[in-house]
């Protein structure tokens, strides 16, 4: 008998590989163009972004039976939250020296381009299916 792993398990499965190997090829183009990775909090961003999407994602599949017509403002809760990670922990450490540098902002977006695509793939599969299925 085959056992059916859970849908959920495999969004995340592939989120976090296909960011794993985004973070690789960041960190090497970084290392490449002579910038020390530390120096722009890439394991910080990568990170904060990954956790946040799954949780986000986790928290939004939990509540989909329950609150399935306001799963698009919990989707903006969620945004809005990785904004607030954003502004409290990733701002003050960037313009410590005063400037944004172009690194440090791509540092920054990209895993949260990333994360907010995977979200909003993850909530629009949620969307189209019914309210009382688990894919």
């Amino acid at each position: 008998m085959r056992s059916k792993i859970h849908p959920l398990f495999w969004m995340i499965f592939w989120f976090l590989l296909f960011i794993l190997g985004a973070y690789f090829i960041h960190e090497l183009t970084l290392e490449l163009n002579a910038i020390r990775p530390a120096q722009v909090l890439l394991d910080h961003a990568y990170l904060a972004n990954a956790l946040l999407a799954v949780l986000i994602l986790v928290i939004i599949y939990w509540l989909r039976k329950k609150y399935f017509s306001q799963i698009g403002f919990l989707f903006l809760a969620g945004s809005m939250l990785k904004f607030a990670v954003f502004f409290i922990w990733f701002s003050p450490a960037y313009k410590a020296d005063g400037i944004l540098s172009k690194a440090e902002f791509i540092g920054f977006f990209i895993p949260y381009f990333i994360s907010l695509v995977f979200e909003s793939l993850a909530v629009y599969r949620l969307l189209n299916s019914k309210p009382d299925t688990d894919s």
